[in-house]
This record gives C-alpha cells, structure tokens and sequence, in this order.
C-alpha cells in the first residue's frame, strides 16, 4: 500500500500518480487527491491500483501547516 497524491486525468477519466517512476492509474480519483491505494496490477509500462483510503498525514507535514497558521 501506498499513500500518494494524485497528479493528473488519463484519457479514460481515472487519476495518474508516480509510485518509484512507475505510472500508475487509480479509478475514481482526481487531481489533487490524497489517497491510499493498493496495487491491483502491474504490467512492464504502467501499474493499476484501488483506493483503499485516505492517505495518513505525516506528522512533520500537519505540525508545518499549524505553524503556518499560527503566524
């Protein structure tokens, strides 16, 4: 499992990220999501993978925003 943001739209309207390079196609999702996703596929050019939730804030990321918010 993998928690990634969504970057863009495939031609078929399912969301593209990046996992190590490797593009990866995610139904049901639109830029700018953050989800967590599961691989369901993978083949030499591209890989197919399935929501399985939101992805988890990473404590350094959400302590960065609340200081941001602060000031």
């Amino acid at each position: 499992e993998y928690d990634v943001e969504i970057q863009e739209t495939s031609r078929r309207g399912e969301g593209i990220t990046r996992i190590k390079g490797l593009v990866t196609f995610v139904p049901n999702t639109k830029p700018g999501d953050r989800v967590r996703i599961r691989i369901t596929r993978i083949s030499r050019r591209f890989a197919e993978a399935e929501v399985v939730g939101k992805a988890e804030e990473k404590a350094e990321e959400a302590a960065e925003e609340e200081e941001g918010e602060a000031e």
